[in-house]
């Protein structure tokens, strides 16, 4: 990490210039993610400087100066390529740094919202610099240091493309539990505002706002009583004859989580010093450990392509013929479920919040294979085509 903590906004004329818009990365501290310029500069709001120049400042890049709004833009994950989705501007669209974690059916169900999958299936894996040069965005929804942690990139590589080709704006959020992550983490909403800001999307994003607070508060309404509601076992395993279970922890802040902890589900983990999985730590538990928690439904992620009905009749249906799998609690009861998207954005998180809803208040909700619905597909696709 650079000794250097001055959190300056980078502004060397770049190639890129002549084309859009210039802007570009905090250098030193800023970049590296140093945790002495958490809470300084990335609170701070977008702020027009004259004209149509304006700066957005996010940690860990700090501020980045924009001349003009990003046209062209690639997003490291799904939670991030959602927002901008829901800000208007899937057209922009150029490529991915993970596909296969971007979950675009929900759209389907959006009158006017679509994404381009050729550029998906194109531009599937965007990790490497060459490609950030091909590509040639205006903007990165990616956090840097998540390439240097993650694809051996080093902050001299992040700030050769934010000066070459265009500067990052975004925070790893999915997650709280990475020891690299050492500066501000953000809640999906306020890095969602960010994004509008990036974007200019101000009013969006605010009607977005509105429209989640009143839909998260109409669930809750109807929530049974704390003492009421079942403990539950939040995994990944892809497999569909699941032998070995990587935990998450329900209690980690992380956005990934975010329709458990709005729905008060509690963790079948808690109290069991059982870590979260992240970068370093990869260990799994496997039948017999569950049976020693026996959590009340069983959550399983990696099945996001598979209806509810395709999940049952292969991961659920294994388990039920397991020897000890199928003495679960969970198991016996039918209660394991899909575990919901890694990387979710406010779009998402709509369908999450209504699928986890029913998930584990049927009785109060619905069957999570039944048509009811909690929220208008109508009104979110106003939102975001702009006919609100």
């Amino acid at each position: 990490m650079s000794d250097d903590t001055t959190n300056t906004t980078h502004e060397t004329p770049t190639r890129r210039d002549t084309l859009k818009y210039g802007g570009a990365l905090a250098t030193g501290a800023a970049l590296a993610g140093c945790s002495e310029l958490v809470g300084q500069d990335g609170d701070e709001a977008a702020e027009t400087t004259g004209g149509e120049s304006y700066s957005v400042s996010m940690e860990p890049m700090g501020s980045v100066a924009f001349d003009r709004v990003p046209e062209r833009w690639i997003a490291y994950d799904g939670g991030y390529a959602d927002m901008a989705v829901a800000l208007g501007q899937a057209a922009g669209l150029a490529g991915i740094g993970g596909a296969d974690r971007y979950y675009t059916a929900v759209y389907d169900e959006l009158p006017g919202v679509t994404v381009d999958r050729d550029v998906l299936e194109q531009y599937p894996e965007v990790r490497t610099k060459e490609e950030f040069y091909e590509l040639e965005s205006d903007v990165h929804l990616y956090d840097p240091q998540m390439l240097v942690n993650w694809f051996d990139w080093d902050d001299d590589d992040v700030e050769e493309i934010a000066s070459n080709v265009a500067p990052f704006v975004g925070n790893l959020i999915f997650r709280r539990s990475d020891e690299w992550h050492d500066y501000r983490y953000y809640t999906l909403y306020e890095a969602f505002e960010k994004v509008a800001e990036v974007f200019q999307q101000q009013a969006r994003y605010e009607a977005f706002s509105e429209l989640h607070t009143e839909y998260i508060a109409a669930i809750q309404e109807r929530l049974p009583p704390s003492d009421e509601r079942p403990t539950a076992f939040l995994t990944f395993e892809g497999a569909d004859e699941p032998e070995a279970f990587s935990p998450y922890r329900l209690d980690d802040g992380g956005t990934s989580k975010k329709q458990w902890r709005d729905l008060g589900v509690h963790d079948a983990l808690a109290g069991t010093g059982t870590e979260n999985l992240s970068t370093t730590n990869r260990g799994k538990l496997d039948y017999e450990n569950l049976l020693e928690v026996d959590p009340d439904v069983i959550l399983v992620r990696g099945h996001e392509r598979k209806s509810a009905t395709e999940f049952r009749n292969t991961v659920l249906e294994y388990m039920q013929s397991h020897p000890v799998g199928s003495e679960l609690t969970a198991v016996q009861n039918g209660r394991v479920y899909r575990g919901g998207y890694l990387n979710q954005g406010p779009i998402h998180n709509f369908f999450l919040t209504e699928r986890a809803a029913k998930q584990l208040f049927p009785e109060e909700f619905g069957d999570v294979t039944g048509d009811e619905r909690l929220f208008d597909r109508q009104r979110v696709a106003d939102i975001i085509t702009g006919d609100r």
